[in-house]
């Protein structure tokens, strides 16, 4: 009678074979499995938009989905229809038609401060800074809901004792903000007198403090230097490890499929493929229409 603490499995093995010890760090750990076989929500949803201005068509019936937690990228040649795209989800173009959903809502067509007020926030190609404001000052504009928005709670002396906890509260989070992007040394610089690379990271540090739940990143390392790109490229990494979702449009396929896990590609204002990295490097259709062959 066999052993029945003995598995099909062991039975196959000799009594006398050498079985490799296995070391812990090497086995996932229960999260880790348990993320492989457990799909993540969706909350970024985009189906069948179209976008067009006169006879041009910049945006044709293009569908795609974003992952939460990922860090997903956006790629095409020039004209592809990414930065329309761009637009169009975040209530800067109104789509011809189609729908975007961002968790579950559909947020088509809403201007872009009710859909910021929902979480989904965006940086821009290029950075759109308050220039006669200090870098402290743009960041402390950023969160919503500040109660000194309100003229009454600003005057009244029973009231303002509100608006000064929340500003002292608010003062915390941004020079913790400003440590998080390196830049504190440029607090009380003024935002027009700083470099380009810098200004890219005052404005992603300013829509993180809107406290979104994602971000879209409008080439966030273009005209950034070989140091300044390396650390946007980690906050960005540490950030989605806190559970922040980003799509990311960038022209340099090394970053691309160096650090996204998830690739969409657009041609002529439609999804041309979208995979792995490794995946939409192999691509026939995609090193035709854009990558080349040296990819």
């Amino acid at each position: 009678m066999s052993d029945s603490s003995t598995s099909p499995a062991d039975a196959n093995i000799p009594e006398d074979a050498e079985v490799p010890d296995v070391e812990p760090e090497e086995a996932d750990s229960e999260v880790e499995e348990a993320a492989k076989t457990t799909p993540r929500s969706l909350p970024l949803r985009v189906q069948n938009l179209r976008k067009t201005f006169g006879g041009i068509t910049a945006v044709d019936d293009t569908t795609f989905s974003v992952e939460e937690g990922s860090l997903t990228g956006l790629i095409g040649p020039n004209g592809a229809g990414k930065s329309t795209t761009f637009n169009c989800i975040t209530g800067v173009h109104t789509p011809t038609s189609g729908n975007v959903y961002f968790k579950d809502e559909d947020i088509t067509g809403l201007e872009p401060h009710q859909i910021a007020n929902r979480g989904l926030v965006r940086t821009f190609q290029i950075a759109r800074e308050l220039e006669e404001m200090t870098v402290l000052e743009n960041l402390m504009l950023a969160p919503r809901g500040q109660l000194g928005e309100s003229m009454v709670r600003s005057v009244l002396p029973g009231l303002r004792d509100d608006v000064v906890e929340q500003e002292t509260e608010l003062r915390e989070r941004v020079w913790e903000m400003l440590e998080f992007f390196e830049i504190d040394h440029l607090a009380g610089e003024y935002a027009g007198n700083l470099s380009g690379g810098q200004r890219k990271l005052l404005e992603m540090a300013r829509a993180l403090m809107t406290d979104p739940e994602m971000v879209l990143l409008d080439e966030p390392l273009a005209g950034v230097n070989p140091t300044l790109e390396e650390k946007l490229l980690e906050r960005i990494h540490e950030l989605r490890e806190e559970g922040y979702t980003f799509l990311l449009v960038e022209h340099d396929m090394d970053v691309i499929m160096n650090n996204c896990e998830h690739v969409i590609v657009m041609h002529q204002g439609t999804v041309l493929a979208e995979g792995a990295p490794e995946d939409i490097r192999n691509n026939e259709q995609v090193i035709e229409a854009y990558l080349g062959e040296d990819i």
